[in-house]
């Protein structure tokens, strides 16, 4: 469409819809297995036209499913009040077809009141949250980290309130631990407020959600689970296969360091592209449906810089199933 006319989604978006969705533990929410993260590509600093263009494709082609933080950026803030201007300017007539989330729990504001887990912190940070994003709830709520200063009852009623309020439909759980996952689900249900979904760091370098038990806990006692960092920020891509680019993240020495491009882990980036390539794919997309393969995961969570980018990630929810373990 034409970014400067009125948005009019694509009729045919949910024409895959059942390829294109898992359900969420045992819950009735269904969500796309790919959904689309709002860090570091949706912010301040980034074109608005860009953004418009990319989650408008991600809406034409089923993708739902929004994710955001208090503090996305750059500058925190910044990614929720782009999707506070989309909202307004495209899909208002299309927000009981979103499922949007946000997250309190990294610093977002100065003082002891703008970080960590307290009913003070969580509650402000979503009133503002609300604000930036022109909602009048989400649909997901997430603890962004664990808290081991604040009493886990503190935290979890504050959220617990927080939907009784309906300022969230659903509450999600962020890199909690095993042990803290365990007691914040029995709190829950037994507040009649289930807890909807945990989100990990989950990919072919990172197993640790299945290491640690936590993919499994999640699949046994009906709590879905969502992968961020899917791609290990571009590792698990063809992009430094052979050097670094110098428009790279690495080149540039923030998220990634050169320095953690061993000949080792060369080695194996080259050897699982070797085995994508057998499978008629990407590493990027044998990577992701890698994931989307694995016992209890709902989703994973991609960014996106272009459309072409997203597109190429979407790829994944076809692919055929692995034979063997990587």
């Amino acid at each position: 469409m034409d970014l400067k006319g009125i948005y009019t989604a694509d009729t045919h978006r949910y024409d895959d819809f059942q390829s294109l969705y898992n359900r969420c533990g045992k819950s009735g929410i269904l969500l796309p297995k790919v959904s689309l993260g709002f860090w570091h590509n949706f912010g301040g600093n980034d074109s608005y036209e860009r953004s418009r263009k990319i989650t408008h494709f991600a809406f034409d082609h089923g993708i739902n499913h929004f994710d955001l933080a208090n503090n996305y950026g750059p500058p925190y803030g910044s990614a929720e009040e782009t999707m506070g201007r989309l909202i307004k300017d495209d899909f208002r007539p299309y927000r009981d077809e979103l499922f949007i989330s946000t997250k309190a729990g990294y610093d977002m504001w100065e003082g002891p009141y703008g970080n960590w887990g307290s009913r003070k912190y969580l509650t402000a940070s979503l009133d503002q949250s609300l604000k930036r994003m022109n909602l009048d709830y989400v649909d997901l709520f997430y603890s962004h980290r664990y808290d081991q200063d604040t009493s886990l009852e503190e935290t979890l009623q504050a959220m617990v309130d927080i939907v009784k309020q309906g300022k969230a439909l659903y509450l999600g759980l962020s890199r909690w631990p095993l042990e803290a996952l365990k007691f914040a689900d029995n709190y829950l249900r037994e507040r009649d407020v289930p807890l909807l979904i945990y989100q990990g760091r989950l990919n072919l370098l990172d197993r640790s959600p299945q290491e640690e038990g936590i993919l499994d806990y999640c699949a046994e006692h009906g709590i879905g689970f969502i992968s961020f960092s899917p791609l290990a920020q571009g590792l698990l891509t063809d992009r430094y296969l052979n050097g670094i680019p110098s428009d790279s993240r690495m080149a540039k020495e923030h998220f990634l360091k050169s320095k953690d491009l061993t000949p080792e882990l060369l080695e194996k980036l080259k050897a699982w592209n070797d085995q994508a390539g057998k499978r008629n794919e990407t590493l990027a997309e044998m990577a992701l449906s890698w994931i989307l393969n694995q016992k209890g995961v709902t989703s994973v969570l991609v960014g996106a810089s272009s459309t072409e980018q997203l597109e190429k990630n979407m790829k994944c929810v076809h692919a055929e199933p692995f034979s063997s373990e990587i």
